[in-house]
């Protein structure tokens, strides 16, 4: 079928999106695509502001609206799937009631579709859309280029995602080479998930992570087409940012517990070039990043032991190694922030560090959060 006359499905699962859902809307609404050619179909889960009034006042407007209401909806993925029921397309596009896609958001991703059947996704690239300018938390998220595809893939251009491994290590499933496609900017092709019987899994956060896995080890193509943009709009407070990185690093236990197979901790040098690693022996499955966040931490705690140490046993080499301890605390803490110089304003720069702190250490305190359920150590990367 032409990419010009496809028929497509955008899904977007929504709870309490009042605040963002009108400018997504009218940012799909400038989609250079036919208006017959196309639904949109909205799975709620379960809002109580006025996310769905405005639903309904669009739908007034707009037949090619649909509304899914899913009380007590458990997960996005549980509110994915219910919209699966009712699509119509051949190309399904996800996307989130906090995000603007382009005017050639459809055709671009079509595009590639058509020029090869074994494709099964196409994802573009997330930028960011502020809502509120002054808003510090919706600047660091720019900064931090929040939820981008390239930078967290080495600055990949746009092609071919690499083959899924046949024997993943942890860090291929949740760390730093887990090739995936958010479900905030991400087209499927319907007859690939139809073939291989796959939907979203129903846990609380990693479902598009799994869909991504599930197709790419079925041998099916990812293409990364970053033309095919959305901007994304983000969290407005630091409290709701910290909880979605605490689920970001939970969801990588369930995750690795399903594709990773052996034992073993892999320990990657992330303050190195290149991010080596090995694989310690190790009764449990999992990785420990050590990066500038690590580093800093570890090397501030021998301070203190050394320091303490100092008190206790004369001669200067608890001294000298207590110094040495500091210096590169200092070291490694400096470049943990100094990515935060050339934020603006400047006199935000404390405030620019805490975020960063905070969050990085949310996203490790979710990684440790299910341990005792999963029996796999996962320490998270340093930011």
């Amino acid at each position: 079928m032409a990419h010009n006359t496809a028929f497509v499905s955008i899904i977007i699962p929504v709870k309490n999106f009042e605040r963002t859902i009108e400018k997504t809307f009218d940012y799909l609404l400038n989609v250079d695509y036919p208006h017959n050619s196309w639904e949109w179909v909205i799975a709620d889960g379960g809002s109580t502001d006025k996310t769905i009034e405005i639903i309904k006042n669009w739908q007034k407007k707009y037949p090619f609206i649909k509304l899914v209401e899913i009380p007590n909806c458990p997960s996005p993925g549980f509110a994915r799937n219910k919209a699966l029921e009712f699509v119509k397309g051949d190309f399904l596009f996800f996307t989130d009631a906090d995000c603007a896609p382009n005017k050639e958001w459809i055709r671009e991703m079509l595009k590639h579709f058509e020029g090869d059947p074994q494709i099964a996704a196409v994802g573009g690239e997330v930028f960011t859309l502020k809502v509120d300018p002054n808003n510090l938390v919706e600047a660091w998220c720019q900064h931090f280029r929040f939820n981008m595809v390239s930078p967290r893939y080495g600055f990949i251009k746009e092609g071919y995602y690499p083959e899924f491994p046949k024997d993943p290590l942890p860090s291929d499933i949740g760390g730093h080479k887990g090739y995936f496609f958010g479900t905030c900017n991400v087209a499927y092709r319907k007859a690939a998930m139809e073939k291989i019987g796959v939907k979203f899994w129903e846990r609380p956060t990693g479902e598009d992570m799994n869909l991504s896995y599930e197709c790419r080890r079925h041998g099916f193509k990812f293409y990364f087409a970053p033309k095919a943009k959305v901007d994304h709009m983000h969290r407005a407070d630091l409290a709701a940012l910290r909880k979605v990185w605490v689920t970001y690093g939970q969801a990588h236990l369930p995750l690795i517990d399903k594709y990773v197979k052996k034992r073993g901790l892999e320990v990657i040098l992330q303050f190195l070039k290149g991010n080596p690693s090995f694989v310690m022996p190790f009764p449990l499955r999992g990785f420990i990043y050590l990066g500038n966040f690590h580093l800093m931490h570890i090397f501030a705690l021998l301070s203190i032991v050394g320091l303490v140490l100092s008190f206790i046993l004369t001669g200067i080499t608890a001294k000298t190694l207590t110094l040495i301890f500091f210096l590169l605390t200092l070291y490694f803490a400096y470049q943990y922030v100094k990515w935060n110089f050339g934020m603006e304003p400047k006199s935000a720069f404390c405030t620019w560090c805490k975020m960063k702190y905070l969050t990085n250490l949310s996203f490790i305190q979710g990684g440790l959060k299910d341990f005792k359920k999963y029996k796999i150590l996962c320490i998270e990367p340093s930011f």
